[in-house]
């Protein structure tokens, strides 16, 4: 059971405005708002997603030499891939901050957060949302299809899913950045 004083969403939403830029802080705040949505319209729980969505990138403005010396003291795998463009650790790196600095214990919430930028098998309902709030929150401005797929993640998140790992995969390839193997094993599992 969690303490309800160590996951107050105020206190969290003011211990990250310390940590991040302003960008990235806004950037947070719409993806706690999507997810919350998001989890309205499919029936998932407001206050996990809140969560997830306010934590997904508690990690993110810690610079890249950092990331990788945080990950190698606490014993966090770092792929080949990701040493070579450690930004993508963030996602681990917060998945591990979430539970030691905020504490959460909700291990939906902490794979959320975890996977919340190249997807994985079998994700869950809390994992698909974190992952295409983050894609679609007010503040994006400039990915493909976006106001497609804005609609259809309230009407059918799979199909959400399916076209920003499509999206995704379409933009790493074209020479955009290096492509995570998750990603494509990702968009490979939903498409069946």
């Amino acid at each position: 059971m969690q303490n309800k004083k160590d996951l107050d969403i105020g206190k969290i939403r003011k211990s990250l405005k310390k940590t991040m830029d302003s960008k990235r802080y806004e950037h947070t705040l719409g993806v706690e708002y999507t997810a919350a949505a998001l989890a309205m319209c499919h029936g998932g729980s407001i206050t996990e997603a809140q969560l997830a969505g306010l934590l997904h990138d508690c990690a993110k403005c810690i610079t890249n030499e950092k990331k990788i010396s945080l990950c190698e003291k606490y014993k966090i795998e770092i792929s080949e891939v990701e040493r070579r463009n450690p930004f993508l650790l963030h996602s681990k790196l917060g998945a591990f901050l979430a539970e030691k600095k905020y504490h959460v214990q909700n291990q939906d919430i902490i794979n959320a957060i975890r996977n919340h930028t190249t997807g994985r098998p079998e994700m869950s309902l809390l994992e698909k949302i974190v992952f295409i709030a983050d894609y679609i929150e007010p503040g994006r401005k400039q990915a493909p299809n976006l106001e497609t797929i804005r609609k259809i993640a309230f009407e059918d998140i799979d199909s959400a899913l399916v076209l920003i790992l499509k999206d995704t995969l379409t933009y790493l390839k074209n020479g955009q950045g290096e492509l995570d193997p998750m990603t494509e094993q990702t968009y490979q599992y939903y498409i069946k």
